[in-house]
């Protein structure tokens, strides 16, 4: 009992710092290229969802559908 109870303490010990340090980290806003990779992701999702795809099918067409959404127009 006495040795469930120093785990539990020194358990308690070592978490308490880095819960303390991630409360005060501040947030950080995701960057323009990250907005952009989850508006393409959110844009083929969809369309994948529409077309009802599942397994292999869907993996080549999020593939592809992401690829092409990369690309910029010259």
């Amino acid at each position: 009992m006495l040795r469930l109870a120093v785990a539990a303490a020194l358990g308690l010990a070592l978490l308490a710092p880095s819960r303390a340090a991630a409360e005060s980290r501040p947030a950080r806003e995701p960057t323009a290229a990250q907005l952009a990779a989850r508006e393409r992701m959110r844009a083929c999702n969809a369309e994948a969802r529409q077309q009802s795809l599942r397994g292999d099918p869907r993996r080549d067409f999020m593939r592809q559908c992401l690829s092409q959404r990369r690309a910029r127009p010259s």
